[in-house]
Protein backbone atom coordinates (compact mmCIF):
# COMPACT_ATOMS: atom_id res chain seq x y z
CA UNK A 1 0.00 0.00 0.00
CA UNK A 2 3.11 2.42 0.86
CA UNK A 3 4.49 2.09 -2.84
CA UNK A 4 1.29 2.13 -4.31
CA UNK A 5 0.58 5.72 -2.29
CA UNK A 6 3.97 7.19 -3.39
CA UNK A 7 3.33 6.33 -7.08
CA UNK A 8 -0.72 8.38 -6.85
CA UNK A 9 1.35 11.14 -5.21
CA UNK A 10 3.72 10.95 -7.46
CA UNK A 11 1.28 10.98 -10.63
CA UNK A 12 -0.46 13.75 -8.58
CA UNK A 13 2.73 16.40 -8.59
CA UNK A 14 3.12 15.39 -12.49
CA UNK A 15 -0.79 16.42 -13.13
CA UNK A 16 -0.48 19.33 -10.90
CA UNK A 17 2.38 20.84 -13.07
CA UNK A 18 0.28 19.66 -16.15
CA UNK A 19 -2.95 21.93 -14.52
CA UNK A 20 -0.92 25.43 -15.40
CA UNK A 21 0.61 24.00 -18.59
CA UNK A 22 -2.61 22.44 -20.70
CA UNK A 23 -0.17 23.24 -23.73
CA UNK A 24 1.83 20.26 -22.38
CA UNK A 25 -1.42 17.76 -21.74
CA UNK A 26 -1.37 15.70 -24.65
CA UNK A 27 1.90 14.75 -24.75
CA UNK A 28 2.10 13.59 -21.13
CA UNK A 29 -1.53 13.02 -19.49
CA UNK A 30 -2.38 9.85 -21.91
CA UNK A 31 0.52 7.48 -20.09
CA UNK A 32 0.12 9.26 -16.58
CA UNK A 33 -3.89 8.18 -16.85
CA UNK A 34 -3.10 4.96 -18.31
CA UNK A 35 -0.01 4.60 -14.76
CA UNK A 36 -3.11 5.17 -12.62
CA UNK A 37 -5.57 2.79 -14.08
CA UNK A 38 -3.12 0.17 -13.30
CA UNK A 39 -2.41 0.77 -10.19
CA UNK A 40 -4.20 -1.37 -7.41
CA UNK A 41 -5.51 1.95 -5.19
CA UNK A 42 -8.89 1.57 -2.54
CA UNK A 43 -10.68 4.04 -1.12
CA UNK A 44 -8.64 5.58 1.72
CA UNK A 45 -5.62 5.81 -0.52
CA UNK A 46 -7.89 8.07 -3.19
CA UNK A 47 -9.41 10.04 -0.16
CA UNK A 48 -6.14 10.33 1.23
CA UNK A 49 -4.39 11.96 -2.04
CA UNK A 50 -6.89 13.28 -2.97
CA UNK A 51 -5.94 12.53 -6.59
CA UNK A 52 -9.62 12.31 -8.16
CA UNK A 53 -9.63 16.27 -7.78
CA UNK A 54 -6.11 16.73 -9.39
CA UNK A 55 -7.20 14.32 -12.64
CA UNK A 56 -10.81 16.38 -13.12
CA UNK A 57 -8.60 19.32 -13.03
CA UNK A 58 -7.00 18.22 -15.75
CA UNK A 59 -9.73 16.90 -17.37
CA UNK A 60 -11.54 20.24 -17.09
CA UNK A 61 -8.03 21.48 -18.43
CA UNK A 62 -7.71 19.77 -21.54
CA UNK A 63 -8.78 20.29 -25.06
CA UNK A 64 -8.08 17.01 -26.32
CA UNK A 65 -11.00 14.48 -26.26
CA UNK A 66 -9.66 11.52 -25.95
CA UNK A 67 -8.20 12.78 -22.62
CA UNK A 68 -11.07 14.25 -21.17
CA UNK A 69 -13.17 10.41 -22.37
CA UNK A 70 -9.82 8.44 -20.49
CA UNK A 71 -9.96 10.25 -17.65
CA UNK A 72 -13.70 10.65 -17.24
CA UNK A 73 -13.95 6.84 -17.55
CA UNK A 74 -11.16 6.25 -14.61
CA UNK A 75 -13.03 9.02 -12.60
CA UNK A 76 -16.00 7.00 -13.08
CA UNK A 77 -14.10 4.04 -12.11
CA UNK A 78 -12.90 5.26 -9.02
CA UNK A 79 -16.75 6.49 -7.61
CA UNK A 80 -18.18 2.80 -8.36
CA UNK A 81 -15.58 1.63 -5.76
CA UNK A 82 -16.10 4.24 -3.21
CA UNK A 83 -19.96 4.26 -3.65
CA UNK A 84 -19.09 0.20 -3.22
CA UNK A 85 -17.01 0.59 0.04
CA UNK A 86 -20.10 2.83 1.36
CA UNK A 87 -22.89 0.45 0.53
CA UNK A 88 -20.56 -2.04 2.50
CA UNK A 89 -19.75 0.36 5.46
CA UNK A 90 -23.40 0.92 5.69
CA UNK A 91 -24.63 -2.64 6.08
CA UNK A 92 -21.84 -2.94 8.54
CA UNK A 93 -23.13 -0.01 10.67
CA UNK A 94 -26.77 -1.53 10.24
CA UNK A 95 -25.54 -4.84 11.67
CA UNK A 96 -23.59 -1.93 14.48
CA UNK A 97 -26.90 -0.58 15.54
CA UNK A 98 -28.71 -3.40 16.36
CA UNK A 99 -25.93 -4.87 18.01
CA UNK A 100 -25.03 -1.68 20.13
CA UNK A 101 -28.35 -0.75 20.60
CA UNK A 102 -28.26 -0.88 24.65
CA UNK A 103 -25.63 1.37 24.57
CA UNK A 104 -26.81 4.04 22.79
CA UNK A 105 -30.68 4.79 23.96
CA UNK A 106 -30.50 6.95 26.56
CA UNK A 107 -33.99 9.15 28.76
CA UNK A 108 -34.38 12.13 28.14
CA UNK A 109 -36.15 13.94 31.47
CA UNK A 110 -35.18 17.20 31.27
CA UNK A 111 -36.58 19.95 29.65
CA UNK A 112 -35.38 21.92 26.64
CA UNK A 113 -33.16 24.85 27.85
CA UNK A 114 -34.64 28.46 27.36
CA UNK A 115 -32.23 31.61 26.52
CA UNK A 116 -31.94 34.38 28.61
CA UNK A 117 -31.44 38.06 27.92
CA UNK A 118 -27.79 37.68 26.66
CA UNK A 119 -28.48 35.20 25.04
CA UNK A 120 -27.28 32.34 27.38
CA UNK A 121 -28.87 29.02 27.36
CA UNK A 122 -30.36 28.43 30.37
CA UNK A 123 -30.52 24.55 32.37
CA UNK A 124 -32.83 23.83 34.79
CA UNK A 125 -30.35 23.15 37.96
CA UNK A 126 -27.51 24.11 36.30
CA UNK A 127 -27.31 27.91 37.38
CA UNK A 128 -23.73 28.15 36.45
CA UNK A 129 -23.83 26.44 33.00
CA UNK A 130 -24.04 29.34 30.59
CA UNK A 131 -23.03 28.33 27.24
CA UNK A 132 -24.24 31.00 24.51
CA UNK A 133 -24.54 28.43 21.38
CA UNK A 134 -26.36 25.07 21.25
CA UNK A 135 -25.16 22.51 19.96
CA UNK A 136 -27.08 22.48 16.60
CA UNK A 137 -24.84 25.80 16.69
CA UNK A 138 -21.97 24.29 16.65
CA UNK A 139 -22.21 22.09 14.23
CA UNK A 140 -23.64 24.81 11.77
CA UNK A 141 -20.85 27.03 12.21
CA UNK A 142 -18.23 24.84 10.69
CA UNK A 143 -16.38 22.86 13.47
CA UNK A 144 -14.08 19.84 14.67
CA UNK A 145 -12.67 19.76 10.90
CA UNK A 146 -15.77 18.21 10.12
CA UNK A 147 -14.25 15.22 11.82
CA UNK A 148 -16.31 14.72 15.26
CA UNK A 149 -18.94 12.03 14.25
CA UNK A 150 -16.15 10.17 12.43
CA UNK A 151 -16.17 6.18 12.90
CA UNK A 152 -14.27 5.71 16.04
CA UNK A 153 -12.83 2.44 18.04
CA UNK A 154 -13.06 3.60 21.56
CA UNK A 155 -10.53 2.22 24.08
CA UNK A 156 -12.98 3.26 27.09
CA UNK A 157 -15.57 0.83 25.62
CA UNK A 158 -13.82 -1.17 23.64
CA UNK A 159 -16.47 -0.71 20.76
CA UNK A 160 -16.37 0.24 17.59
CA UNK A 161 -18.55 3.34 16.64
CA UNK A 162 -20.23 4.58 13.04
CA UNK A 163 -23.50 6.30 11.52
CA UNK A 164 -25.75 5.32 14.47
CA UNK A 165 -23.83 8.10 16.64
CA UNK A 166 -24.39 11.00 14.48
CA UNK A 167 -28.31 9.84 13.35
CA UNK A 168 -29.21 9.86 17.07
CA UNK A 169 -28.85 14.04 16.86
CA UNK A 170 -32.07 15.77 15.88
CA UNK A 171 -32.19 15.91 11.64
CA UNK A 172 -32.93 19.44 12.23
CA UNK A 173 -29.11 20.25 13.69
CA UNK A 174 -27.65 18.56 10.26
CA UNK A 175 -29.66 20.67 7.47
CA UNK A 176 -27.54 22.13 4.94
CA UNK A 177 -24.54 20.08 6.40
CA UNK A 178 -22.96 17.53 4.72
CA UNK A 179 -22.50 14.88 6.99
CA UNK A 180 -19.96 13.17 5.10
CA UNK A 181 -17.42 15.92 4.76
CA UNK A 182 -18.64 18.23 7.82
CA UNK A 183 -19.82 15.83 10.39
CA UNK A 184 -18.67 12.15 10.29
CA UNK A 185 -15.69 12.52 7.96
CA UNK A 186 -12.69 10.46 9.07
CA UNK A 187 -10.30 13.54 7.42
CA UNK A 188 -9.56 16.59 9.51
CA UNK A 189 -9.59 19.41 6.93
CA UNK A 190 -9.27 22.96 8.75
CA UNK A 191 -11.34 24.81 5.91
CA UNK A 192 -14.61 23.13 7.22
CA UNK A 193 -14.38 25.11 10.54
CA UNK A 194 -15.27 28.32 11.29
CA UNK A 195 -12.10 30.17 11.93
CA UNK A 196 -10.39 28.21 9.13
CA UNK A 197 -7.63 27.02 11.58
CA UNK A 198 -7.25 24.01 13.49
CA UNK A 199 -7.11 23.43 16.81
CA UNK A 200 -7.93 20.33 19.64
CA UNK A 201 -6.68 17.03 21.07
CA UNK A 202 -7.01 13.65 19.45
CA UNK A 203 -9.65 10.74 20.51
CA UNK A 204 -6.33 9.12 22.33
CA UNK A 205 -4.74 12.19 23.51
CA UNK A 206 -7.93 12.64 25.41
CA UNK A 207 -8.54 8.73 26.50
CA UNK A 208 -4.59 8.63 27.68
CA UNK A 209 -5.36 11.79 29.58
CA UNK A 210 -8.67 10.29 31.61
CA UNK A 211 -11.06 12.69 30.70
CA UNK A 212 -13.40 10.18 28.68
CA UNK A 213 -16.17 7.94 30.18
CA UNK A 214 -17.97 5.43 28.37
CA UNK A 215 -20.96 6.79 28.49
CA UNK A 216 -19.85 9.47 26.37
CA UNK A 217 -17.06 7.64 24.09
CA UNK A 218 -16.56 10.40 21.65
CA UNK A 219 -16.51 13.11 24.76
CA UNK A 220 -17.36 16.71 25.94
CA UNK A 221 -19.10 17.39 22.95
CA UNK A 222 -21.20 14.51 22.35
CA UNK A 223 -22.39 14.76 26.45
CA UNK A 224 -23.27 18.48 25.75
CA UNK A 225 -25.50 17.04 22.89
CA UNK A 226 -27.61 14.21 24.66
CA UNK A 227 -27.36 16.85 27.69
CA UNK A 228 -28.92 19.78 25.62
CA UNK A 229 -31.69 17.19 24.42
CA UNK A 230 -32.64 16.49 28.02
CA UNK A 231 -30.84 13.43 29.28
CA UNK A 232 -29.46 13.71 32.89
CA UNK A 233 -26.39 10.95 34.13
CA UNK A 234 -23.77 11.40 37.43
CA UNK A 235 -21.47 12.67 34.65
CA UNK A 236 -22.94 16.12 34.26
CA UNK A 237 -21.49 17.99 36.87
CA UNK A 238 -17.83 16.72 36.04
CA UNK A 239 -18.73 17.82 32.73
CA UNK A 240 -19.76 21.13 33.35
CA UNK A 241 -16.97 21.96 35.58
CA UNK A 242 -14.92 21.47 32.90
CA UNK A 243 -16.75 23.48 30.36
CA UNK A 244 -16.56 26.49 34.07
CA UNK A 245 -12.76 25.74 33.64
CA UNK A 246 -12.68 26.90 30.17
CA UNK A 247 -15.69 29.06 29.30
CA UNK A 248 -16.62 30.24 32.48
CA UNK A 249 -16.43 33.73 34.45
CA UNK A 250 -12.97 32.55 35.23
CA UNK A 251 -12.45 30.37 32.14
CA UNK A 252 -9.10 29.64 31.04
CA UNK A 253 -9.71 30.05 27.42
CA UNK A 254 -11.97 32.79 27.37
CA UNK A 255 -9.84 34.77 29.43
CA UNK A 256 -6.90 33.80 27.51
CA UNK A 257 -8.94 35.48 24.72
CA UNK A 258 -10.20 38.67 26.38
CA UNK A 259 -6.43 39.47 27.17
CA UNK A 260 -5.28 38.90 23.80
CA UNK A 261 -7.99 41.23 22.52
CA UNK A 262 -7.55 44.12 25.36
CA UNK A 263 -3.53 43.94 24.89
CA UNK A 264 -4.00 44.56 20.97
CA UNK A 265 -6.72 47.09 21.73
CA UNK A 266 -9.02 45.69 19.13
CA UNK A 267 -12.65 45.25 19.14
CA UNK A 268 -14.08 41.85 20.66
CA UNK A 269 -14.98 40.52 17.34
CA UNK A 270 -11.94 40.84 15.44
CA UNK A 271 -11.07 37.77 14.13
CA UNK A 272 -7.74 37.77 13.80
CA UNK A 273 -7.08 37.71 17.27
CA UNK A 274 -6.47 34.39 18.80
CA UNK A 275 -8.55 32.37 15.82
CA UNK A 276 -7.42 28.81 17.21
CA UNK A 277 -8.54 30.13 20.97
CA UNK A 278 -12.29 31.41 19.35
CA UNK A 279 -12.68 27.95 17.53
CA UNK A 280 -11.54 25.98 20.26
CA UNK A 281 -14.35 27.63 22.74
CA UNK A 282 -17.09 26.80 19.77
CA UNK A 283 -16.41 23.75 20.22
CA UNK A 284 -17.06 24.16 23.75
CA UNK A 285 -20.56 25.96 23.22
CA UNK A 286 -19.44 29.57 23.53
CA UNK A 287 -18.73 32.77 21.72
CA UNK A 288 -17.11 35.85 22.70
CA UNK A 289 -19.89 38.35 23.56
CA UNK A 290 -19.24 42.21 23.82
CA UNK A 291 -20.98 42.24 26.90
CA UNK A 292 -18.37 39.56 28.06
CA UNK A 293 -15.49 41.46 26.80
CA UNK A 294 -16.67 44.67 28.53
CA UNK A 295 -17.11 43.21 31.89
CA UNK A 296 -13.44 41.71 31.98
CA UNK A 297 -11.49 43.73 29.51
CA UNK A 298 -10.01 46.06 32.43
CA UNK A 299 -8.44 43.35 34.59
CA UNK A 300 -5.88 42.84 31.04
CA UNK A 301 -5.34 46.58 30.02
CA UNK A 302 -2.32 48.47 31.33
Amino acid sequence: MGKTKEKLLEIKKELEKLVSSPDSIPDSVPQLIEDLDGLDVDIDMLKQTKIGFTLDKVRKASTDESIKKSAKGLLKKWAALEAKGSKAEEKKSKKKIEEDKRDLDFELTADPPTRNKKNQLVFDGAPDFRPNLSPKEVLQLGSFGGTYFRPIYSSVTKLKYGSEVWKELPSDWLEGLNVKTQVASSIYDESKNKYKVKCGASLEEWENSGWMRAQDPYGWFQWYCRYYQGRRTEDDERQISRWMKCCGPMGRWKNNLISKIAKAGVAYDNFGVSPVVRQTLQHWGYVLTQDDYEKEKKRFQK
